[in-house]
């Protein structure tokens, strides 16, 4: 049987490992059914070993042939469906379930307890660990008390405290003081024996985060290399760091600083990932920007473009998932705190919505804006439901975003007011092209606070994040009857306002942006920076794009700059200049504009008989023969056939580049 990379850790941990005898003994008795008790719940502060604890206790358990299911708090979102689907793919008959960071789960104990736990089988061992001690009828009622062991993890005494240096390989001389000076903390204990490897013993500690402040700035200094030293700042930098993640920051070395990381004493390793301790994430992030601010700023990039890219490789869930990893990145957007701050009161997961919401959805509506605003809700979720974003907590729908896109040919478009203020405003100042369409975010809104909720707040940006992203888009437009909560929010994100409409005699502002001026990568680009500088405004003028070509004209072009592809200052002139084919983030540049035209005539291959028409455009423009003449002969073709592959392949290739122009196609 090969061993694998996770046995390898586990070994490594538990010959690190020291103290708990009363858990572990706890814990030993109820997997050999020697014990009533069923339900362990381990809790302390940060820091004091509860992790450590769930790995010694998977490792007994598989030891003991007992499967094992791990989930974590963290990770999963804070809801009967989020528990039930974290579990979904495992057997846990006669299992033993750990759960880590149960504090985040709190919002959905009493289900848990009352439910879900009661469900299992007899046999099933389950470990709740939080910061938190359990709540009350864990401990009064009859039943649970009977079956539920408590353990509060305090601090090690001096002998734990030694024996943990020891198992670090402190030497001998330097074990006490270092024991004292860490007071029986296990995590400000293992940093010490990090601290004291480098040859560095302090004197004395003046309190515990500057202890912890001090102890990562002098590991920094030592990691074993350079791949480890970004696998550090990545951590720093993403709410998750991933395998895929940490290869592409780090390439083929990815293993070896992946095992290194989660070895670290502030390096939590979960189902899906790594999380960094809150106060480790903290100090590492500002020393990375303090020491290395460029190096910093390209890391964000690279971590920034790899969340973008999983966003529109994806569905379901992982969806949700990395659009809220990018709201983790603007820490510094008013948008940043809505996710963290919402999963300490239930559920934060922006889902898509399903028909038995649209009640609740119009209810709130009509309790807010009144019978004509919840009928017009109505009307547009029986005719695009699919564009309804939800986030349920055990009350129902405690927010949403409700999502239109026009051109639909529905009667609705000039019986909404708003909606036909907006489509008026776009034929006026930008008409769609063919392939386009107008998004428009119509209502954003919480059960408790309306427009103002925190639940709405959150629905707002992870919705379209995952909408821009991931449609052909002209424009977006997002309309509110609370402009002065709303306006700082859509400047942040570079919207204007462009409409306003009297709806019962209630204002409601439109702000938007026309993504052909400001395509929706520079956009991106454009929010990265902005999460982290805090910077608000309309986009600087250089990212602006010149208005739109349409159809036409577009296709006029493309067949005017054919027979130029090889003259960079003929390129340089075209209209084609202002489209998505010449973008780059430095600008628009003319090689760039040739090289996707190339790209796109090599693309052409792929179609149906297109290697036919992909050879016509490549000897007559790309390798150009003198004339259409000696290109026919070369390809041996008659010159009314090869006339003809030409017309349609000029046909088949403009379509292509079109494509590309309004966002449908990336080459």
């Amino acid at each position: 049987m090969t061993t694998s990379l996770g046995d390898l850790l586990d070994t490594a941990r538990r010959e690190r490992f020291v103290g708990r005898r009363r858990e572990l003994a706890c814990f030993d008795d109820a997997v050999a059914g020697r014990a009533p008790q069923r339900v362990l719940f381990v809790h302390g502060h940060g820091g004091i070993g509860k992790t450590t604890l769930l790995a010694e206790f998977r490792a007994r358990a598989r030891a003991v042939g007992r499967t094992v299911v791990q989930v974590d708090g963290r990770e999963v979102d804070p809801s009967p469906d989020g528990l039930t689907a974290a579990v979904s793919h495992h057997d846990l008959a006669d299992a033993v379930l750990l759960v880590d960071g149960y504090e985040e789960l709190s919002p959905i104990d009493d289900w848990l307890r009352d439910e879900f736990v009661p469900g299992l089988s007899a046999d099933t061992v389950v470990v709740l660990a939080g910061c938190d001690p359990p709540a009350a009828p864990w401990r009064t009622d009859a039943g649970w008390r009977r079956l539920v062991a408590v353990h509060q993890l305090d601090h090690f005494d001096s002998a734990e405290s030694t024996d943990l240096l020891a198992h670090a390989g402190v030497a001998p001389e330097i074990r006490s003081h270092l024991a004292e000076l860490g007071q029986g903390h296990p995590l400000t204990i293992a940093l010490l024996a990090d601290l004291a490897a480098t040859g560095t013993v302090p004197a004395a500690l003046a309190d515990a985060p500057d202890l912890i402040s001090a102890l990562l700035g002098s590991f920094l200094r030592d990691v074993p290399g350079d791949a480890h030293l970004t696998g550090l700042a990545t951590c720093a930098i993403a709410w998750l760091t991933t395998e895929d993640l940490l290869e592409r920051m780090v390439g083929a070395d990815a293993p070896e600083v992946w095992r290194w990381l989660a070895r670290r004493p502030f390096v939590t390793r979960g189902p899906r990932g790594l999380f960094v301790h809150d106060l480790a994430r903290a100090v590492l992030d500002a020393e990375f920007e303090r020491r290395m601010p460029e190096r910093y700023h390209a890391h964000r990039r690279v971590i920034h473009a790899h969340t973008v890219t999983g966003l529109r490789a994806t569905t379901g869930p992982d969806r949700q998932r990395h659009a809220q990893q990018l709201l983790f990145l603007q820490r510094n957007s008013p948008y940043a705190t809505a996710f963290s701050a919402l999963r300490t009161l239930g559920s934060a997961a922006v889902v898509p919505g399903r028909a038995d919401d649209h009640d609740q959805v119009c209810q709130i509506v009509e309790r807010f804006e009144g019978p004509a605003g919840a009928e017009l809700t109505r009307a547009w979720l029986h005719e695009q439901p699919e564009h309804l974003y939800v986030v349920r907590t055990p009350d129902g729908v405690a927010g949403f975003a409700l999502h239109l896109f026009c051109p639909s040919g529905s009667a609705l478009e000039d019986r909404d007011p708003a909606v036909r203020a907006v489509l008026d405003h776009v034929a006026r100042h930008g008409p769609t092209r063919p392939g386009e369409l107008v998004n428009i975010v119509r209502v954003v809104a919480g059960a408790n606070e309306y427009e103002r909720d925190p639940y709405a707040v959150l629905a707002a940006p992870v919705s379209s994040v995952i909408e821009w992203l991931t449609r052909p888009l002209a424009w977006s437009i997002g309309i509110t009857s609370d402009p002065d909560f709303w306006a700082p929010r859509f400047e942040h994100v570079a919207f204007a306002p462009l409409v306003t409409v009297e709806l019962d005699g209630q204002r409601h502002v439109g702000f938007g942006i026309d993504w052909r001026r400001l395509p929706v990568d520079s956009w991106l680009d454009l929010m990265r920076e902005r999460g982290h500088s805090g910077e608000t405004g309309p986009p600087p003028a250089e990212l602006l794009r010149p208005p739109p070509l349409g159809r036409d004209r577009f296709g006029a072009a493309v067949k005017a700059v054919l027979p130029v592809l090889h003259r960079p200052d003929q390129l340089a002139a075209s209209p084609l200049m202002g489209s998505a084919l010449a973008s780059t983030d430095a600008g628009p540049t003319a090689a760039q504009l040739r090289a996707t035209i190339e790209a796109a005539v090599v693309r052409l291959a792929d179609e149906p008989k297109g290697e036919q028409l992909r050879a016509v455009l490549h000897r007559t423009y790309l390798r150009p023969a003198p004339t259409q003449e000696a290109a026919a002969q070369v390809l041996d073709l008659p010159l009314s056939t090869y006339r003809r592959y030409l017309a349609r392949a000029l046909e088949h290739l403009t379509d292509l580049l079109w494509t590309i122009e309004i966002g449908d196609v990336r080459l």
